[in-house]
């Protein structure tokens, strides 16, 4: 069967087999607490609790009124210990809820809900309370993206099946455990918008494509859905190349897949849109690959969100490192995580993976000047030029990099992994797009004060 896909990319060491044969086995956190960010995706979401009250599993306990915005529930029942700021993801400091386990069972979920019964409105509600959002790392509200504009015409929804990051395998293994649910949740989407079903998955994992094949036909749903094969290749994961890989058509600058007539969701996300109705269950746990080569024993792990990864580390925990091996903790995969200083901060909704690598697996050097070799520029998948975007960055040219599409960049890695200098390119692309951002922001706020004076 042929197998889709798109130009430039790279092809850097898969590395799944330290993990993808390693069911995903249930963890709890070893002192028994979670810590849970307020806001996980979307507007930001105020608390609804204090610290000393009681919650129970499931139980909402931060959420905003705002349409952009999905809330946050507990994901074990016990005791709220405190509300302060902590680090995640990305390294930030954002309030978080501490919950501390009273070993009860006390849960809160919702009543299930029949999504072939139920009307498009009770469908939206039900997957934003309970609080859905993108599974794959961006954490978009899925049931704003359920809901697009009117003028945008929904014919397609893509399931990100393809998994293209190095080392991890939690969305492989969740295929091949329970196909079922995965059906389940695309035939519910497709339901609520009115589209054709494509699962896209990357040919290194052509083996899950009968296993899937078998459901939607067992199911009845051969007319609704299919499972497309695209090349293993990175970032073919990333939204932009899904849609080029799989329809052949490109989201324009600057706009979303809505714009192409898509809508794109992940695997764990769909998994998550089945659990709601079926069960009734808030996004509360998710299924994450611990990885690298620091690690003793790779393994894919469900566990209550907020789990802080050093309480799943330990000989009487879940995973042991080798001693004196780890040189970098990355919060998702290699290619497109983040590097933490710790292993002590909270799993979050959109955590797919902890990889330890050791310094053999991670180039732990000093740059090099530019030697404008063009590299970067031939493997992007964004046709952009990197090398170009940094040297005026570090002229502090914002504006012109901006016109060499600084915006438009994924960051997806592509360019410093083939570059022979060593640059720094995705930091510091990250660093100028901040800046633009802050710039953006800062005008914003003066026109408001100018129309406010008026």
């Amino acid at each position: 069967m042929k197998a889709h896909t798109f130009k430039g990319g790279i092809h850097p060491e898969e590395m799944k087999e330290l993990s993808n044969q390693c069911p995903i086995t249930a963890a709890f956190p070893k002192s028994k607490t979670v810590t849970i960010p307020i806001t996980m995706g979307g507007a930001p979401n105020e608390p609804l609790v204090k610290v000393g009250d009681l919650v129970a599993k499931g139980q909402k306990i931060a959420a905003s009124d705002k349409f952009m915005s999905a809330p946050v529930h507990a994901s074990i029942a016990g005791k709220v210990k405190k509300i302060a700021n902590c680090l995640v993801t990305g390294n930030m400091s954002v309030p978080c809820i501490v919950i501390e386990s009273d070993d009860s069972n006390r849960t809160e979920f919702m009543p299930p809900l029949d999504p072939f019964t139920c009307t498009h409105e009770e469908a939206l509600e039900r997957i934003k309370e309970a609080g859905i959002v993108g599974m794959g790392g961006a954490s978009f509200p899925t049931h704003v993206k359920l809901n697009p504009p009117e003028d945008k015409e929904i014919e397609y929804v893509l399931v990100n099946a393809a998994e293209c990051e190095p080392y991890l395998t939690c969305d492989e293994r969740t295929m091949q455990e329970t196909p079922e649910k995965l059906i389940d949740g695309l035939a519910i989407i497709l339901q609520t918008v009115g589209a054709y079903g494509i699962i896209a998955l990357e040919d290194n994992k052509a083996y899950i494509k009968p296993m899937l094949d078998k459901v939607i036909n067992g199911k009845g749903y051969g007319d609704d859905m299919k499972v497309m094969l695209v090349k293993t290749k990175f970032p073919q994961g990333s939204e932009k190349f899904i849609v080029s890989a799989c329809l052949g058509v490109e989201i324009p600058s600057g706009k979303l897949p809505a714009d192409a007539g898509c809508i794109i969701s992940n695997v764990g996300t769909v998994c998550a849109i089945s659990d709601a109705f079926r069960l009734g269950l808030p996004l509360i746990e998710r299924a994450l690959t611990i990885s690298g080569g620091a690690v003793t024993k790779p393994c894919n792990l469900k566990v209550p969100v907020g789990t802080l990864v050093s309480d799943l580390m330990g000989e009487d925990a879940q995973f042991t490192l080798k001693e004196g091996e780890t040189a970098k903790i990355i919060s998702g995969g290699p290619m497109m995580g983040f590097a933490m200083p710790s292993a002590d901060f909270p799993v979050a909704k959109g955590t797919s993976g902890i990889t330890f690598l050791t310094a053999k697996e991670t180039y732990l050097v000093d740059e090099d000047p530019c030697i404008s070799c063009g590299a970067c520029i031939n493997t992007c998948a964004m046709r952009l030029s990197p090398a170009l975007m940094v040297r005026e960055l570090k002229a502090d040219n914002v504006s012109k990099a901006k016109r060499y599409g600084l915006m438009d960049c994924i960051e997806c890695g592509c360019c410093a992994y083939v570059c022979p200098a060593n640059v720094r390119l995705v930091q510091r692309i990250r660093m100028g797009k901040a800046i633009v951002r802050e710039q953006m922001a800062a005008e914003r706020a003066k026109a408001a004060a100018n129309g406010g004076a008026k």
